[in-house]
């Protein structure tokens, strides 16, 4: 059997921060604005502070864990550590589908954009794309193949080119906003017209969380990067604050800029007076030349993304694979590329597959938040499991407070799978049930593990316990087509209490002892952290 390449250690911190925000600077900014606004009003920009810090919790997690283990695909490779392949399953299957489908998002945000100069490509009175709009959509994709296909610092390349331009417009619309603000906006119809339900619901249903999905992307290419103990840290805080700060101000500038008489019917309508956000209020303002620039950014910053999470979710097929829950040659990386080329094939295809059913940017939003929030869920869960199962693990970026951190950031994690409400839930868990079921009847069939069946299963009851319980608060509470039975505050105590339950649980059901790699056959071993050695001098977040 040929053996496998080598990842190669290509990528700076500055190439972190890029891929990082670039990833968060994609479609979610040219729609998300007006869908909070017309979930709950001018507060708005609550949601996306909330959301900011929710995002800095988890990724603070991610600093410490990418930073002590920095494997390619990592997010789907520490469950397998911790907790063993049963849960590493049911978080890859999960996983991939959304990222794979978040490719296709992208390219339907940019045909959705491109279709205000070229009309042709979305049908009449639908968002939903015409033979030649499909086509244009598979091109995109086909281009973003070919940039990973051929090498590394290709993609990294394509990807600082395009950001020069995705950073400079929405810079341009927050000057150019405050010159139109009216503070009178944020009062008329109500301040929060909908209460601290509609803030909550925004979060996940509104795009807030769909935005700040820039984690993985720097974490997932961990074993590309020059310095990986130093520069994953730096590189997840800086894009978040940067973001939450970049979000929270295009919102409060949108509201500020509205004309007066279009807030007349209320908040309830502004999705549907300002579909693509940015672009109407421009064209609403006389700014025709603000509506050129942001319509040409439509085109980059979700081409971008689609650039970005094409890498990324090959890199996690990749990992998929290597955690032996998929097929093997999806974890082959080619010699003279260092690209992981049979993953990338598969990412094309899938990403193709998920065009064809969902016609418009909002039809998928709201899953692909939720279905990535989930796979963020774990990752407080194999921190917490580490300092169980792999207590000498070195970690050279040591997170002050972790104790409380983690657990707070799983309970605050919960809240965003519950505020996506029971229509997304029932169906989205469901089928992760579904997976679990399969997985049991085909265990005769595989290869045999390293860990038992029986030990996956002793690791993985609290993953199963905790779907259960979102099913069951998710039906009746109050979101989403919940029966309305459980109410604020109540609602958010039992999450609370519950999470946390579920939280200990995990962190004290992992493996007997971490199934952690001391070396990785596909990594280029200089700079590779030894996972079991004594720690030494690390950096301490206060």
């Amino acid at each position: 059997m040929q053996q496998s390449g080598k990842f190669k250690k290509t990528m700076s911190l500055v190439d972190l921060i890029l891929i990082g925000l670039g990833a968060i600077f994609g479609s979610a900014w040219l729609f998300a604005v007006s869908s909070v606004a017309s979930k709950a009003g001018p507060g708005g920009f609550i949601s996306w502070v909330i959301g900011g810090l929710i995002i800095l919790l988890i990724g603070l997690v991610y600093a410490e864990l990418g930073a002590a283990l920095p494997r390619t695909g990592g997010i789907l490779r520490y469950p397998v550590y911790s907790h063993g392949p049963l849960v590493g399953y049911l978080i890859s299957f999960i996983t991939i589908v959304a990222y794979s489908s978040l490719i296709s998002i992208e390219v339907t945000a940019v045909r959705q954009y491109i279709a205000y100069w070229l009309p042709g490509l979305t049908k009449a009175n639908s968002q939903a794309p015409t033979i030649v709009g499909w086509l244009v959509q598979f091109l995109m994709l086909l281009a973003f193949f070919l940039l990973n296909y051929w090498s590394v610092s290709t993609f990294a390349k394509s990807n600082r080119i395009i950001s020069i331009f995705k950073y400079f417009v929405p810079l341009t619309i927050i000057v150019t906003l405050s010159l139109h603000f009216k503070a009178g906006n944020f009062t008329l119809k109500g301040f929060t017209p909908f209460g601290f339900k509609g803030i909550q619901g925004a979060i996940t249903s509104g795009g807030v969380m769909f935005a700040y999905l820039g984690l993985h992307p720097i974490v997932s290419v961990a074993g590309e990067v020059k310095n990986p103990k130093r520069n994953i840290p730096i590189a997840l805080i800086i894009c978040i604050v940067l973001s939450t700060l970049i979000y929270t101000a295009l919102q409060v500038l949108f509201i500020g800029s509205i004309p007066t008489g279009s807030l007349q019917q209320g908040w309830a309508n502004i999705q549907g007076k300002f579909p693509l956000p940015f672009k109407d209020i421009a064209v609403a303002l006389g700014l025709g030349w603000l509506a050129v620039i942001v319509v040409m950014d439509a085109v980059l910053s979700p081409g971008g993304n689609g650039n970005i999470f094409m890498n990324t979710t090959s890199r996690l097929v990749y990992a998929w694979s290597r955690n032996g829950t998929f097929f093997q040659k999806f974890s082959k990386v080619d010699h003279k590329t260092g690209i992981p080329r049979s993953a990338l094939w598969l990412t094309f295809v899938l990403s193709v597959f998920w065009t064809l059913p969902f016609p418009s940017w909002n039809a998928l939003v709201n899953v692909c938040s939720v279905a990535l929030i989930l796979s963020y869920a774990v990752a407080p869960i194999s921190t917490a499991a580490f300092n169980v199962n792999a207590k000498h693990l070195e970690k050279p970026f040591k997170l002050k407070g972790r104790s409380v951190i983690a657990p707070i950031s799983f309970v605050f994690v919960t809240y965003i799978v519950y505020w996506a409400g029971w229509n997304t839930i029932s169906w989205l868990l469901g089928f992760q049930i579904l997976m679990f079921i399969v997985y049991l009847a085909f265990s005769k069939f595989r290869k045999k593990s390293a860990v038992s069946l029986s030990q996956q299963l002793k690791s993985a009851w609290w993953l199963l316990a905790y779907y259960v319980m979102m099913l069951v608060i998710c039906y009746y509470g109050s979101f989403g087509g919940g029966r309305g039975v459980l109410s604020a505050p109540l609602d958010l105590i039992i999450i609370a209490i519950g999470s946390l339950a579920i939280y200990y649980w995990a962190m004290y059901s992992g493996l007997p002892k971490a199934m952690i790699e001391e070396e990785d056959e596909a990594f280029d071993h200089q700079d590779v952290t030894l996972p079991l050695q004594e720690e030494s001098s690390s950096t301490t977040l206060s």
